[in-house]
This record gives C-alpha cells, structure tokens and sequence, in this order.
C-alpha cells in the first residue's frame, strides 16, 4: 500500500494517474529528454555533431536526474517532505487593488495547474517560454501558501488559523520589512536550474493582473551524486546542518509536522505551517574562527556532524559529558544543545532550507546565507520557543543576522480536479 504522507515519485515510463491511455498532444519535455538521448547515443556512434557529441567532453546525461518526477496530487503537498533539491526560489505575492476572493480562486486555479503540467514534464500551456524544452521534470515541486494578509484582502479573516498570528519580535531580527511577509507564497525547488526558472517565470505570468511580485529570493543546495554517498546537506559555514531533522519514519512525525485531519480550521486539514527566514552569515568573522572555536559555537564536529560528546553523527548527544578539566564537552550555549526537542519542550519542525548567495557588497563582504525555511504542525509551539530560547544565549547568534521573515499557512495537497486552497476559497 502506498504511504500517502511520503511524496510520491514515478520512473520516466509510469503513466501519470488519470492521464488517459491515448496519445497526448505535442510531446513532454520528459518523453523529449527520451528521444534526444536515443538519438543522440546513436547519431554519436556515427560521429555526428548532435546529441551527446556536441555534450561538453566528459559531460553525464540528465537521464535519472532529470526524469524523477513528484506528484503534484497528494495528500499533503510536495516540496514538504521532498528531498532537497539543488536550486529554490521563493516568491511573495500581494493581491492587486481590487483584488479578492474571486480573483484569488482563479489565480490559484490556475497556479496549481500550470505546477501539476510542469511537475510531470509537460510544457506549461500555451505561452510556454521553451526554457526547459530539453529537460526531464527534474524533481520539480511547486508549493503554495497564504500569509496573514490574504485573508483580510479576501473577505476570509474569520478561516484565519490562530496558528497564523504574526511572529514575535526577536532581538536578533534586523528585518527588511519590504522582503518580508506577503499576501501568498511560493516554493518552487528542482535539480536542474532551468527547470526551476522556468516554474518561477511560469508562475509569474500566471499571476497576471491578479497579484504583484512582493519579495523573490534564489537558494541552492549540493547537487545530487556530488558526493560518493547520500549525507546530509553542509551551510555555506562548512557545517553539517539538518541532523536532528524528524524522519517520516518516526512515529510522531506526522503530529509535529502537519495539521490532523481534524484539526481547525477544517481547510488545514494535512497541511503545515512554513516558518521563512533570510539568515545572512556573517562569514568574514566566522571564518576568522579555528576549526576547534567554531564546533564550540555548534556543538559538533566540523568534519562528520558528530557531537562533541563523541560517537558520530547520529549518536545522541550527551550533555553532561565532561572533560579531563571538568568543562562540559558541549559548550552550555552551543547551538546544537539549545535547538534539541528535549531542551525545548518536545518542540520540533521539519528543517528544509536552501543556501544563497547574492553577491559581494562593495566593501568585499559577501552576502550569503541561509534561507530557512522550516514546516511544523504549529508555529506557537515548533519555531517560536526555539527561537526565543536562541534569541536569549545562542553561540552562533554573533555570527548571523535575520533579515527577512514570513510565515505562511500551507494547506493540504489538492485531490485529483481540485487546486491547492480549494476547500479556503470554495468553502
């Protein structure tokens, strides 16, 4: 039986549920990649000037990379539990003047359309731009969110989630209010930057006259098969960063990170709660660190993840394990001690973030970072305490700024002929 809390992928060949059994008008980008890379094995051969012959020399075909495909339909939606891909964009969307909740219903009729088409390969519609023509789906997801602000905009605010109730301030926030927050939001992940581009400039045209660009940022993360085994994911601080994430695997993996069933408001039902921050690293002085400061500053190895109280990375961390000084091994304010559950309460969320860098300022300061964005069944009881016990001691917090911020109520996956917010919009 299917888990239908995982997302679902299927190889190049599998026929898309529904999809009808006949012949599709035009052809997929997926069944595109197909061809080209027969052709091209062929034409090869024979010394030709296409296909893999005019590839760059030592080049790898997008053959299982760039045909993995999620499912858009789903219980909850994709981009939740999907593994991180190597390139992201986030976007924020205000409503035009005029705008509401008819407008918003066609806008996400239409958004959710265009994700389900370029999630399976296939050409976004009509105005297709032609970006990704040669690409598989590339494990395209298209997520979507509405923040605080949608539902006054919408006439909506008694369907409004408690859970949505702005942010608190934090000591460490130095937020730039103009990227920060929005009407709607959306994820859009993919391993091939193409493909991920293409979703992005397919999803603004879609908006149309509906709703303005408030905010769009780009992330990244390392590239699948980069490394000669899976491991977790490294910051642009070299650190090991998401080994405590919850496993779907787990238990009470599905109560930490998404809405029950029978939960309220009833249009939550399987959906999450999307914390975004823009985390610049302020990398010239974190860089002036030793090796040895820096794992004090988090709490475990630079090298494998491991905790400075020994084993490896997932070895459970000991936080009274002392030295031949008598100094706990875990400094009292490393990063990694005072983010773990059992130190907060049992609060918990789903990390997923991406890297960014948006270039150098003039005095030779990068400005690069985290995106971070993490999923959680409720925000007042996952993101908040963590980061308020963060806010009063953290190590790393001298060497991080929080720029921007939003959270956003994510909701279930759409059915087959429904689109995401549905049951919001139509109720």
């Amino acid at each position: 039986m299917v888990d239908p809390s995982v997302p679902q992928t299927r190889t190049p060949d599998a026929p898309r549920p529904g999809a009808p059994s006949g012949p599709r008008e035009g052809i997929s980008r997926r069944r595109l990649l197909g061809t080209a890379g027969a052709t091209g094995l062929v034409l090869g051969a024979a010394g030709g000037a296409v296909g893999y012959a005019a590839a760059p020399s030592g080049a790898t075909p997008l053959t299982s990379l760039g045909a993995e495909e999620v499912m858009f339909h789903g219980k909850h939606q994709p981009g939740i539990t999907t593994p991180l891909q190597s390139r992201g964009h986030l976007v924020a969307f205000d409503l035009a003047p005029g705008a509401g909740r008819k407008e918003a219903a066609a806008l996400l009729r239409r958004w959710s359309e265009t994700a389900r088409r370029l999630m399976a390969g296939e050409p976004a519609g009509q105005d297709d731009t032609g970006i990704a023509r040669d690409a598989g789906p590339s494990s395209l997801t298209v997520t979507f969110g509405f923040g605080h602000s949608f539902f006054g905009r919408t006439g909506l605010e008694k369907q409004r989630p408690v859970a949505l109730d702005p942010l608190p301030d934090f000591s460490s926030d130095r937020l730039d209010r103009a990227r920060s927050n929005g009407d709607l939001w959306v994820q859009i992940g993919a391993d091939d930057a193409l493909v991920a581009f293409h979703a992005l400039r397919a999803i603004q045209k879609d908006a149309g006259s509906a709703a303005r660009v408030r905010w769009q940022m780009n992330g990244f993360n390392r590239s699948p098969g980069a490394t000669a085994q899976p491991m977790t994911a490294r910051n642009l601080m070299g650190q090991v960063d998401g080994t405590r994430n919850p496993k779907p695997d787990e238990p009470d993996f599905e109560k930490r990170v998404f809405v029950p069933q029978s939960g309220e408001p009833a249009w939550m039902a399987n959906g999450s709660y999307a914390v975004v921050r823009r985390i610049r690293m302020l990398l010239d002085s974190w860089e002036r660190l030793s090796v040895t400061a820096q794992e004090e500053v988090i709490g475990r190895r630079k090298s494998d993840g491991a905790p400075l109280s020994g084993g490896d990375e997932t070895t459970e961390m000991d936080l009274e394990k002392t030295d031949a000084e008598g100094n706990l091994a875990v400094p009292i304010n490393a990063h990694a001690r005072i983010t773990r559950p059992d130190q907060n309460g049992g609060a918990a969320m789903l990390r997923r973030p991406f890297s960014f860098h948006d270039g150098i300022d003039p005095d030779g300061v990068p400005d690069a970072g985290l995106l971070f964005i993490c999923w959680q069944a409720d925000p007042l009881r996952g993101f908040v305490p963590v980061q308020r016990k963060l806010d009063r001691g953290d190590a790393l917090s001298r060497f991080v700024r929080h720029e921007a911020s939003g959270l956003y109520a994510v909701p279930g996956g759409a059915a087959e002929g429904e689109y995401v917010g549905q049951r919001l919009l139509e109720g």
